[in-house]
This record gives C-alpha cells, sequence and structure tokens, in this order.
C-alpha cells in the first residue's frame, strides 16, 4: 500500500470545523500548526487562513513594528520624491545637452558673484592697511591712534572676515552645484535608456 501524500496527510490531520475556517501558524517550537484558532501571541507573527479543504484563502503578514512601520514610510516617501525628481527633470529638459548649459549658467553666475567677493575683499584689505599704517604713525609719534580711527580698523576687520566667509561659502556652493547637475546628467541619461529599453521591447526587438 502506496504512503499517502504530504497534502494528504496534512489533510486528514485538519481539525474538524463546522462551517468556519482554519488557521496555520508556526508555534514557538517552530512548528507549523493548523487550528481553528491562534492564540494571541502568536497573532502579530502572520498566519494563513484555510479553507475546510485546507487551501490557503488569504495570507495575514506578520504586524510591523512601530520601528518597521517607520522605516516602509520613510522608504516610501523616499521612492515618492525620486519620481517627483524623475518627472521634474523630463519637465525642465529634454536632452543632456540642455542640463549641461543650465549648469554652465549657473556656474558662470556663481563665480561672478565670487569676482565681485573677491575685488570687495581686495577693496576692504587695502582701506584697512592704510589706517593701520596711520594708526602705527601716530604710535611712533608717542600719539593716540584716536577712538575713531580704532573703531573703523575694527570695522573694517570685521567686513573683511564676514566677506571671506561669504566667499568661502560660495566656493562650496559651486561644487555643490557642479556636483548636482552631475547627479541629473547621471540619472537623465539613465532615464533615456530605460525609455529607450521599454521602446525596444514594445517594437519585439528584445
Amino acid at each position: 500500500m502506496r504512503t499517502p501524500s504530504l497534502l494528504l496527510t496534512a489533510l486528514l490531520t485538519l481539525p474538524v470545523v463546522a462551517g468556519g475556517q482554519l488557521y496555520r501558524y508556526t508555534n514557538a517550537e517552530g512548528n507549523v500548526v493548523i487550528d481553528d484558532r491562534i492564540p494571541s501571541e502568536f497573532v502579530n507573527q502572520g498566519y494563513e487562513i484555510l479553507n475546510q479543504r485546507g487551501k490557503v484563502v488569504e495570507v495575514v503578514p506578520p504586524r510591523r513594528t512601530a520601528e518597521e512601520a517607520l522605516e516602509v514610510a520613510r522608504a516610501q516617501e523616499a521612492e515618492r520624491e525620486a519620481r517627483e525628481r524623475d518627472r521634474n527633470l523630463l519637465l525642465r529638459y529634454s536632452t543632456v545637452e540642455d542640463i549641461e548649459a543650465a549648469r554652465d549658467r549657473a556656474l558662470q553666475e556663481l563665480e561672478i558673484r565670487i569676482r565681485i567677493l573677491e575685488s570687495n575683499r581686495n577693496t576692504l584689505s587695502q582701506s584697512l592697511a592704510s589706517y593701520q599704517s596711520e594708526a602705527a604713525d601716530a604710535e611712533r609719534r608717542g600719539e593716540s591712534a584716536g577712538d575713531s580711527l580704532l573703531e573703523e580698523i575694527g570695522n573694517l576687520q570685521q567686513e573683511l572676515a564676514s566677506n571671506e566667509q561669504r566667499i568661502v561659502s560660495r566656493r562650496a556652493e559651486l561644487d555643490e552645484v557642479s556636483a548636482s547637475y552631475a547627479r541629473d546628467i547621471a540619472r537623465f541619461e539613465e532615464i533615456l535608456d530605460l525609455v529607450k529599453l521599454r521602446q525596444q521591447k514594445e517594437r519585439g526587438e528584445l
């Protein structure tokens, strides 16, 4: 006599439930259990709902923890933002050359601003050197430099430091803008490749 199949064995061991449904879950020992109820401690780990013939009619996935749910929400938000960036790329540009032209314009504008700040730095440095020389001459004569002169020197030093910080910020922005456009170009080329691949599949070329 042949050994009954595993499916037949499982069906023969199903609990008898009049007009109800069955549940299949894994217990604490790692064993698969089929019963007409699920102990509450196993509900969150997920289970399957079976009909009386042992056929799966629904799969209930494990319940996510708050941390897992947050992670999924973040991933979904990141995916949505990525789709939005792709859409904006396609709306703003028609070719890679369009992106390169926009990049060049943005970088040129920043470089002009940097040159203006560098010019301001030279002017401020010259003014500061002049006032400091005047104060030094007064000291050599044994005279006080005067409060107004010292205040002007202090103001120029502060303005020069602030101008230098703006130069540093603009140069950092220059690098950021260049990197941002490089990412846009790379992604735009990826989108074009995906569109080309889809068109080839639609034409039956792949």
